[in-house]
């Protein structure tokens, strides 16, 4: 039996520094060459015959040792890959946000506000704009779902009543012609960019424009005590400015569009524990509502039912006040 453990953790071990160091050698920096693809498929052959070797072969355990070798170099390697800002953007990420603070007023600089006529044709635009921090009213999470229950894009969103809300949604960062891929996030292949925009733009993007997949999109009023909400909101703007200064990495679990909002509620000491509903996003309103943070008057589904935001987001549409016509008054996710 002893045997049979020691035949099987080997056996992992080697399949999974294989597999790692293959995808890592072949995803590199940013970009993908020939001579990588070379060395990843020479890697992956490699640690797939010291597999067959050791177990089969009773090879001696240099070869083993040789594998590891090869695997820490790979390591090493990999973590000296570092972010930039300065890269060949795409258009909807060109432009880092950053803050600027006077006393209780705080300037947000270069908020999105494109204007669409579909996902991908957009009229760009910024605007910079002053908030009073005291007079911060509020904080809405809204989800988006295109995959499923298990999975959704998570977006914060700040209430400044009169002053309108400020949107905060994380994404990757990413080049020109350069598309998502969850495997890659986990490969140091995209920057994290905090995007600070107007919800006319990042919310209506997802409920009007986006049709492959659609994405079907919900609103929840968290609760919490003001004072909560405005260390939430510094906490952002805090780590905003980080990213302008010093760009760091996307990673598909552990820096991602649910798990960076966990990460910045720990500002506030009555956080929520960890829970596998964070890293399976699309489950958070779940969690959310469980820990007494949303609306309990309801049941949860049709608290959910009552926070779809599709149907109103489509036909507010260019409204200057988008905003509010998603908030229907009459509504306890008001």
């Amino acid at each position: 039996m002893t045997k049979l453990l020691k035949g099987f953790f080997l056996s992992a071990m080697l399949i999974g520094t294989t597999v790692w160091g293959v995808l890592a050698v072949y995803y590199g920096d940013s970009r993908t060459g020939l001579a990588q693809a070379y060395v990843a498929a020479a890697f992956g052959l490699f640690g797939f015959a010291v597999l067959i070797g050791v177990l089969w072969f009773r090879w001696r355990i240099q070869w083993l040792l040789g594998h590891l070798i090869l695997f820490i170099g790979i390591l090493v390697w990999w973590l000296g890959i570092t972010p930039s800002n300065e890269r060949a953007w795409q258009p909807d990420t060109i432009q880092l946000p950053y803050a600027t603070f006077d006393g209780d007023t705080v300037t947000v600089h270069d908020i999105r506000n494109f204007n669409y006529r579909s996902e991908f044709d957009y009229q760009p635009a910024y605007y910079d704009k002053s908030y009073d921090v005291t007079k911060l009213d509020g904080v809405d999470l809204f989800a988006f779902y295109w995959m499923g229950p298990a999975i959704a894009h998570t977006i914060i969103s700040f209430n400044f009543g009169e002053q309108d809300f400020l949107a905060v949604s994380i994404e990757t960062r990413k080049e020109l012609n350069e598309e998502y891929s969850t495997i890659k996030g986990f490969f140091r292949q995209y920057e994290l960019i905090y995007i600070v925009a107007d919800e006319r733009d990042v919310i209506r993007l997802r409920s009007n424009y986006r049709k492959n997949p659609p994405e079907e999109g919900y609103r929840y009023r968290l609760k919490g005590s003001r004072e909560n909400g405005q260390r939430l909101f510094l906490d952002y703007l805090k780590k905003i400015n980080e990213l302008h200064e010093k760009p760091q990495f996307y990673n598909t679990l552990l820096d991602n569009c649910t798990t960076a909002i966990w990460v910045r509620s720990w500002v506030n000491t009555e956080h929520l524990p960890f829970s596998w509903k964070i890293l399976l996003s699309g489950y958070l309103p779940e969690y959310l509502y469980e820990s007494k943070l949303l609306e309990q008057q309801l049941p949860l589904s049709e608290l959910r039912r009552q926070a779809y935001i599709n149907t109103l987001a489509q036909a507010a549409d260019q409204a200057p006040d988008f905003s509010k016509r998603i908030r229907p008054a009459n509504t306890p996710n008001h």
